[in-house]
């Protein structure tokens, strides 16, 4: 819909991807007139279509550790006396990952059978979804060491407690990417 103040042949590109420059260039000819959805409009949207669960809020003693893998970090809060609540982020473990993720992150809980046992808070930066699974695993299998010396042997075996030190590799001068040459030409 054309504003009245905007003339004879204004167009709206509120829904459209247009080059700024040519943007720039009708607007200081005044055919166009740019509106923008202000912060308030899309979050008041973002709120009306579903409400946030309450998170319990954990109080106590806890385990600290962190866990790493490639770029991401994540710092765990190991709560005892818990009943297997997982917080990712202030969110809830399975809003925050698929769930081909949540079993990675399950894992050593599942191996020493804490799983409704204890409350985890966790801050889980860097990286992408499957890095901070892989972080967490790390952090979980560092904080049950620390909660019982006697679990160590199972976690190492699987090597949960070892940092993955593979990371991507970087990017060399006069190649494509990391080993990737030029194609070759004959001529």
């Amino acid at each position: 819909m054309v504003p009245p103040e905007a003339g004879a042949g204004c167009v709206n590109f509120h829904f459209f991807r247009v080059n700024s420059a040519l943007v720039r260039e009708l607007r200081a000819k005044r055919l166009i007139i740019m509106t923008a959805k202000t912060k308030k409009e899309t979050t008041e949207k973002k709120e009306e279509g579903k409400k946030p669960a309450e998170l319990p809020k954990f109080r106590g003693r806890y385990i600290s550790v962190i866990g790493r893998r490639k770029k991401a970090t994540a710092r765990i809060r190991l709560y005892k006396k818990g009943n297997g609540i997982i917080i990712v982020n202030n969110q809830k473990v399975t809003d925050y990952f698929p769930a081909s993720y949540f079993t990675i992150i399950r894992q050593p809980l599942k191996l020493t059978g804490h799983l409704r046992d204890l409350n985890f808070s966790i801050l889980v930066k860097g990286g992408g979804k499957r890095g901070q699974a892989e972080a967490i695993r790390h952090g979980i299998a560092r904080a049950l060491v620390e909660l019982d010396k006697e679990l160590k042997p199972a976690l190492k075996a699987k090597g949960w407690l070892t940092r993955d030190a593979r990371r991507k590799e970087r990017k060399k001068p006069g190649l494509k990417k990391a080993r990737r040459a030029p194609q070759w030409s004959k001529r």
